[in-house]
């Protein structure tokens, strides 16, 4: 048997880069192969769709965090402690729309888990 948590993590860090690599379509694409990764670490139909969401779920997560640091440093650099304020609440806006499309990217990793955990067996 797989490891759960290293599969999500697999899972995880190519969802990230294909991501990275290509912005837009390559966020769900990249989610189902980053889950199908996770499916085929974890092992089994069960284990890999959970190593699947939990991958999705993680990338959604760092990219909030991530896009509420930016701005709140972005804001404060450029406009101080008042640019930080508004960078802090905008980034707080990118954040909460970013988990709201993380749910369909964990959507997309949860199904490429489903079918990695498949093929493991």
């Amino acid at each position: 048997m797989g490891s759960l948590m290293l599969g999500a993590f697999v899972g995880f860090l190519v969802t990230a880069i294909l991501g990275w690599l290509f912005p837009g379509l390559g966020h769900l694409i990249g989610g189902f192969i980053g889950g199908f990764a996770a499916g085929l670490i974890a092992g089994g139909i069960g284990k890999g769709a959970l190593a699947g969401f939990l991958a999705g779920i993680f990338g959604g997560i760092i990219i909030a965090i991530l896009a509420i640091i930016g701005l709140v440093a972005a804001g404060a650099f450029v406009g101080g402690i008042l640019g930080g304020l508004f960078g802090g609440l905008t980034g707080l806006f990118v954040g909460i729309i970013a988990i709201i499309f993380a749910f369909f990217g964990a959507i997309a990793s949860t199904i490429g888990g489903l079918l990695g955990g498949l093929l493991a067996r």
